[in-house]
């Protein structure tokens, strides 16, 4: 795989990473509101079900750097997984926050397109 795809690669498992750590672990601080726009009482009441999504977050980082770290033997690998970010990042834009398709499913095209590619 070409160091462009690799890196964009890394830069979407990096955002799902991040998205982990806010719906993990700053859910309910004001970090984590002020990032999905929640109330103090909405991110008290979801905080179980935040954490559960930022845990198929995390699948999704953990797919992709494994993919990577298997070369080309991981290239399915790594295809798959951002074809499941780009059709969640879609699905959480028409659903959530149009805002996603910007975060997630734009980079995570790119990514997709630049694998395709390499």
């Amino acid at each position: 795989m070409q160091i462009l795809a690799i890196l964009a690669v890394l830069f979407v498992a990096a955002i799902h990473v991040y998205i982990l750590v806010l719906e993990m672990f700053l859910w309910d601080t004001p970090k984590g509101r002020q990032a999905f726009g929640t109330s103090a009482e909405f991110a008290s009441a979801s905080k179980v079900l935040a954490a559960n999504q930022g845990l198929y977050n995390g699948f999704l980082a953990a797919g992709l750097i494994w993919g990577i770290l298997r070369g080309a033997a991981g290239q399915e690998l790594i295809l798959f997984c951002l074809v499941c970010v780009v059709v969640a990042g879609i699905y959480g834009a028409v659903t959530a926050s149009r805002k996603i398709l910007y975060v997630q499913a734009l980079p995570g095209m790119i990514a997709l397109v630049l694998a395709l590619l390499a």
